[in-house]
């Protein structure tokens, strides 16, 4: 893997780098072959002595991506790790499901290496517990957003009134409002 660590506001010491390719490196024993992958790390550091870490490892079939905030960058990296791990687990579950169910064992272990991993988690997180159904009542977005906050959701179905299409309203991590629109 190739880390490419980057620093806001700290600098990007041997210790820091050493440390954050070492626990990364870690999530290489999943793999049957090391993959290429670039490795992104953006460390940034916040006037409250907060830090911030993400980490972004784009790779064929799959994007792993995980960010944490914590006063302590170490703790964070290694909150990361877990957050990293637990993705590829739970890819290696879903891609253990699909080939057991189409009888193609050989393959779903083309690039997970399955004897270093720890055994599949099951995947109960999702699995649907409750249906909803209702009715979609034309309206425009601003209405949307207000039908949202009264009901204390952080996200809300419509159908827009101007397209006549099912639009998405929610509430982002920013404060302000999304909108997602279908074609």
């Amino acid at each position: 893997m190739n880390y490419n660590i980057r620093g806001e506001n700290i600098e990007v010491t041997p210790a820091i780098r050493e440390y954050v390719e070492k626990k990364i490196s870690k999530l290489e024993r999943y793999f049957t072959e090391t993959p290429e992958a670039n490795v992104n790390v953006n460390l940034k550091f916040y006037q409250d002595k907060t830090s911030k870490v993400e980490v972004t490892i784009p790779m064929p079939h799959l994007v792993l991506r995980a960010e944490e905030t914590n006063v302590d960058m170490y703790a964070a990296v290694d909150l990361i790790t877990d957050k990293l791990e637990r993705q590829i687990r739970k890819h290696k579950t879903k891609v253990n499901r699909k080939f057991r169910e189409k009888g193609d064992f050989a393959a779903m272990f083309s690039t997970f290496e399955s004897a270093e991993a720890p055994e599949f988690e099951e995947e109960n997180d999702l699995e649907v517990v409750r249906t909803k159904r209702f009715d979609l009542k034309p309206m425009d977005s601003e209405e949307a957003i207000l039908q949202m906050n009264m009901l204390g959701h952080n996200f809300y179905v419509f159908n827009n009134a101007d397209t006549n299409r099912t639009n998405v309203v929610y509430k982002r991590t920013d404060g302000r409002y999304g909108l997602i629109e279908t074609h």
